[in-house]
């Protein structure tokens, strides 16, 4: 749960209550992302997120492409200062929306405290003041009359990201809920920008999790070399698309396999290349498949072992490098840190000279 580090100021009719606790982000239709929870608190704004948790968003994820759908692994990215962001502000309520939440208050006041900031909740007498009446409870300025019916835009709240709900970061996004017209971003360094919704996309990527491909398999041969490669059909490219609807703002985050890294587990090896890294080739695939006569060749994805494992088998890592690159609403574009997803194989090796293949 995310703690709260400031006291909730409210007036003696309301009573302190902690934010409620973390759900699954979710706003459309197509993937585990995109759900509602089967339990606990929900969105009563008509739908939107107004009372719901702090990690409760309205970003929309849909994944294309890469044959792998909502299954697979996350990336781990190669650098490892980088981290998607930790909080971002969205719209939460129309004015419309906001009065609702509010009439609700005034018929039962110590129920349905309304989140103002990711971890302080107001009851009826402060949003009646600041909202209503249009008295400043604030220090950031003057308070609304009316709650701006007829105006067109959105009251924005800060929103915090599920995989960082306790990192310190995540308490940037404090501003009291706040009035934005429609069309426009908040002018705040943690307003939902396109690179911000890529690197909240970068989080969602899952790559599949394939197994590279091994001749001989499951048992190798000292002095011979052991061919790696991946199918390009199984090897493709990942794009997770983030949008914020009610902000008109998207990017796409793609990921782009580009080579494959071999580490065979011992010292007493040799991999091909001698870097051990496998450039992906023009269509798409790594290395080259083993075929009949090809024992007495160099592979170009490969590694040769000079001892047997004795008993235990070697622990081939193979690491596939993902390029991270994405583009947004407003033509903007960029690239993000490279990703690495690591996958392991036992690899028996024996010291018999010949071998049938």
């Amino acid at each position: 749960m995310r703690l709260v580090t400031k006291a909730c100021t409210l007036l003696a009719s309301s009573v302190c209550a902690l934010a409620l606790s973390s759900t699954a982000a979710y706003a459309g239709i197509g993937d585990e992302d995109n759900k509602p929870p089967s339990s606990g608190p929900s969105g009563n704004a008509s739908g939107n997120t107004l009372t719901a948790a702090a990690t409760a968003t309205n970003i929309k994820i849909s994944r294309k492409s890469g044959g792998s759908g909502g299954s697979g692994k996350s990336l781990a990215p190669v650098d490892p200062n980088w981290k998607p962001p930790a909080c971002w502000y969205e719209p939460v309520a129309t004015p419309q929306q906001l009065k609702e939440a509010v009439d609700r208050l005034k018929k039962n006041p110590n129920d349905n405290l309304v989140p103002v900031t990711p971890s302080l909740d107001w009851g009826e007498e402060l949003m009646v003041d600041h909202y209503e009446k249009g008295k400043a409870e604030t220090a950031s300025g003057d308070g609304y009359k009316n709650y701006n019916l007829g105006q067109d835009g959105y009251f924005w709240r800060g929103v915090v990201n599920k995989n960082r709900e306790n990192d310190p970061a995540s308490y940037d996004c404090e501003r009291t809920l706040f009035w934005q017209d429609a069309g426009t971003l908040p002018k705040d360094t943690h307003a939902p920008t396109p690179d911000v919704l890529a690197g909240y996309a970068y989080d969602k990527i899952n790559v599949p999790t394939t197994r590279i491909e091994l001749k001989p398999t499951g048992k190798s041969t000292v002095n011979l070399p052991t061919w790696v490669w991946l199918d390009k059909a199984t090897f493709k490219e990942v794009t997770v698309r983030a949008e914020l609807q009610n902000a008109g703002v998207w990017a796409e985050t793609t990921a782009k396999p580009v080579a494959l890294h071999l580490e065979p587990g011992t010292a007493d090896a040799e991999t091909y290349p001698a870097s051990g890294d496998c450039r992906i080739n023009d269509d798409g695939s790594i290395g080259a498949p083993y075929v009949q006569g090809d024992a007495g060749k160099t592979p170009p994805c490969g590694v040769i072992y000079h001892h047997a494992s004795n008993g235990r088998p070697y622990q081939l890592k193979a690491s596939i490098t993902w390029q991270i690159s994405w583009e947004g609403s407003g033509g903007a574009k960029g690239d993000l840190p490279d990703g690495v997803f690591e996958t392991t194989q036992d690899l028996t090796v024996q010291e018999i000279q010949s071998v049938n293949r």
